[in-house]
């Protein structure tokens, strides 16, 4: 074979050693017999065919348990993940164990394998827990035994289960915290034969410090505190304290910090307060369809002399002219005397005379007096408290050119026959305007069960009053007796509003729908003189009408209002106003006959100013009322 020939002979043969693989590799991977992998995929068949093949144990032949009585095997056998059939796994038996001690009822579990021919037998090992004889509970004072035994699911004659009594005890932890009692807890819990016993510590306040004040006497800022040293820590009425100090004017910043004390169980509380200024100077707006627009100002101090002393003077100007001043200590309590004394000076202009319910004329009023009083409550903690007020005034009437019959030079003449309109119950239209100084004293016994703890009202206040005075009226002198009762409700209708219109109206938990009522009825007794009788009209009792559009010896009037908050400073107001006073003689009405109505609407505004207050009221006439602050 010649050179060329075995030269190409060498080539044919490298040449298919290099391309024969190739091809081969290429035919086998798209041969229709075999599925196509991905590199992943052959990596992980790959790591499988290395493995060493696991060893499996023996079968399991049966489970069973040992040593339970009351809890029965049905529930404890539900729990167990290990299967007959199954070869038997020390680690899943092992987790099968802890799963049944966790039910709670058993001090302790295991497990033993016993070997058979074919496989395993496999016990569960239980130890139960003991049944309740008794739950003793151990330093408690704010609930009694049988309180925090109805709060609790484990009762005597149940088997001990651990996870039930913890929530059992965590019911008692929330409702010690639900009633203010943040720091007590549950201190320890002994399981002594049969009976159980749990103890609880109450933490006590060892002291109370107060700093901060300079001008403020320590004493005074106590006595707003409904906290005392000794008593048990709630932070309900810790919360109460901060916002009554916070009220009173005195401060403009007050804080709580928290010691510890030598006994662990009690705390020190620390009040740091910042005094602010307790001089103020007020302006006032008001309007009504009758009075006009009328307004002034007034200076208030609350703290004179860092005694919680309050002083007041001002003046409003307009239809409805007024000069005031007062003094008092309003802080009331067991111990703690509240009281006031002050002056005033009224000139209401273009007040209406009424007779047989028909506008007569008009008149003005001058009315000076003074007063004094003083109350306090039955006890420090009591709803209920007294109060003795003793008013002297003086009152000059001027009508406003009255008819030839009304003219005052005639008032002790002028017949009620004939031509001339009856007057209820008098001969003389002297006896119901005539010049008189007047004199009373009135003792009221008030029940205030308002709930202090929240920023809202809720609850309810009634007052009984009896008042007795004596008057002389242009010679004629008068004796009488007065009595009326005064209830106002507040009932919160967030609820109601969330389930039955599944809206809140802007609400929130601090600002509620709320609905109040105020129910005034009074009666008398003896020869009440015009200028002391009861009255129904303006802005103060039924809207809608004019100022003391009603006298009479007895009266009943009803508010209803149904607040809504729309925001924070913004809420509407429906309501709806009954009532009026009546004369025992002379007109042909008796108590309840032709009550006056008015429903109508408002706005409330909270202003740096104070709750703006614009209502709308039909009743006589459609009638507007502006002022501050709620009508009760």
């Amino acid at each position: 074979m010649s050179f060329h020939a075995r030269f190409f002979s060498v080539i044919v043969i490298v040449f298919l050693l290099m391309f024969t693989p190739a091809y081969a590799a290429e035919e086998s991977l798209t041969s229709p017999d075999i599925q196509e992998t991905t590199a992943a995929e052959g990596t992980e068949k790959l790591k499988e065919e290395q493995k060493i093949p696991a060893l499996t144990g023996p079968v399991i032949l049966e489970i069973n348990v040992q040593g339970n009585v009351e809890v029965v095997t049905e529930h404890i056998m539900s729990i167990i993940t290990s299967k007959v059939g199954e070869p038997v796994d020390e680690e899943k038996l092992r987790k099968d164990a802890e799963a049944i001690f966790e039910l709670g009822f058993f001090v302790a579990t295991d497990y033993r394998v016993t070997d058979k021919a074919d496989g395993v037998s496999v016990v569960f090992l239980v130890q139960e827990n003991p049944v309740v004889s008794k739950i003793n509970f151990e330093g408690n004072t704010v609930y009694s035994n049988e309180e925090l035994e109805e709060m609790i699911f484990t009762k005597p004659g149940m088997i001990f289960n651990r996870t039930f009594f913890r929530n059992d005890l965590q019911r008692i932890k929330e409702k010690y915290q639900s009633d203010g009692y943040v720091m007590a807890n549950v201190a320890d819990v002994r399981i002594e034969g049969t009976e159980i016993n749990v103890v609880i510590v109450e933490p006590k306040i060892s002291q109370i410090i107060i700093q901060g004040n300079k001008i403020t006497k320590t004493h005074i800022v106590r006595r707003y505190l409904k906290i005392k040293e000794g008593e048990l820590f709630n932070a309900n009425k810790l919360r109460l304290s901060l916002s009554r100090l916070q009220g009173v004017g005195f401060f403009s910043d007050v804080n709580v910090n928290f010691e510890p004390d030598e006994d662990p169980n009690d705390v020190i509380v620390v009040l740091t307060v910042e005094e602010g200024r307790t001089g103020k100077l007020g302006f006032n707006i008001a309007y009504g369809t009758q009075s006009g627009f009328g307004g002034g100002l007034s200076y208030e101090n609350s703290n004179i002399g860092g005694r919680g002393m309050k002083l007041s003077v001002g003046f409003d100007l307009g239809d409805r002219e007024e000069y005031w001043a007062s003094y008092e200590q309003p802080y009331m309590g067991g111990k703690v005397t509240a009281w006031k004394i002050g002056a005033y000076k009224r000139a209401w202009s273009d007040l209406y005379y009424y007779a047989n319910d028909e506008k007569q004329f008009e008149y003005d009023r001058d009315k000076t007096g003074a007063f004094f009083g003083f109350g306090r409550k039955f006890k420090e903690d009591s709803l209920y408290n007294w109060y003795l007020l003793f008013d002297w005034h003086e009152v000059q009437n001027d009508p406003d050119n009255p008819p030839a019959k009304y003219n005052k030079s005639n008032w002790g003449n002028v017949d009620i026959e004939g031509n001339s309109p009856p007057l209820p119950g008098k001969e003389t239209l002297l006896e119901d305007l005539g010049d008189g100084t007047y004199y009373s004293a009135t003792a009221s016994v008030r029940r205030l069960n308002i709930d202090e703890y929240l920023p809202y009202s809720k609850g309810d206040v009634q007052t009984i009053n009896v008042q007795y005075g004596q008057a002389d009226v242009e010679g004629v002198d008068y004796s009488f007796f007065k009595y009326w009762l005064e209830a106002r409700f507040y009932f919160p209708l967030e609820k109601f509003f969330r389930d039955f219109f599944e809206t809140s109206f802007g609400q929130s938990s601090d600002r509620p729908v709320i609905f109040a009522a105020r129910i005034i009825a009074g009666s008398s007794s003896g020869d009440v003189p015009y200028e002391q009788m009861y009255t129904v009209g303006g802005d103060t009792t039924l809207r809608g009408y004019d100022d003391d559009r009603y006298h009479g010896e007895d009266m009943l009037l009803g508010n209803f209002e149904l607040r809504l908050p729309v925001d924070k400073n913004f809420s509407l107001v429906g309501f709806y106003d009954i009532g009026r006073a009546w004369r025992k003689e002379g007109e042909n009405s008796s108590f309840g006959d032709d009550m006056g109505s008015s429903p109508g609407f408002g706005v409330r505004i909270n202003t740096p100013l104070g709750n703006l207050r614009l209502d709308y009221a039909t009743g006589d006439e459609g009638r507007f009322h502006f002022g501050f602050g709620e009508l009760f």
